[in-house]
């Protein structure tokens, strides 16, 4: 099963997703995690969500690109943490996939874990509603991002928005 948890930021998407995955009886569960190390805060903080995954019960793997290069045991629980920042990294940084074959190599990526896992949940940060008028490299981020979210709602059995904390599914239903 695939779900998509979108939502703003601090929405308490982070937190349902997690929150899915905690009530599965499947195991091991994998924090697949995708903001790079860039300076000392970013690393605090990984260092600071690393131990607070491992407490619930999360063995992290961090990966910043190449999702289809990861490997998760058969049959584990998954959630990666998140499509935002994967998006980035494949776009702009060097070691990524690039502009132009972003979306091909997320979903691509995307895709394995699915085969690898039994359970899947994908976090995402909602695109398109922030009101301002975007230019330049921010839109073709923010399109390249919608993208990906619209081809892997298309797919995936549950599509859930948070907003306040609260799940708004569009598609499917909780059944982790």
């Amino acid at each position: 099963m695939t779900v998509l948890v979108i939502g703003g930021a601090a929405s308490g998407k982070s937190e349902f997703a997690e929150s899915l995955l905690l009530k599965s009886p499947v195991r091991p569960r994998i924090y697949l995690a995708t903001m790079e190390p860039f300076g000392a805060e970013a690393r605090a903080r990984i260092q600071k969500h690393r131990a607070m995954r491992a407490a619930k019960g999360f063995q992290t793997l961090e990966r910043y690109t190449d999702l289809a290069g990861a490997v998760v045991p058969e049959g584990s629980a998954v959630l990666l943490e998140c499509l935002g920042n994967l998006c980035a990294n494949e776009r702009y940084s060097p070691q990524g996939a690039g502009a132009e074959n972003a979306e091909n190599v997320i979903l691509n990526g995307i895709c394995r874990l699915a085969a690898q896992s039994r359970e899947l949940v994908v976090v995402s940060n909602e695109v398109g509603s922030g009101g301002s008028a975007y230019e330049g490299d921010t839109l073709d981020y923010i399109r390249l991002l919608a993208s990906i979210h619209c081809r892997l709602a298309a797919w995936a059995d549950a599509v859930c928005e948070v907003s306040c904390g609260l799940p708004f599914y569009h598609k499917g239903r909780e059944r982790l």
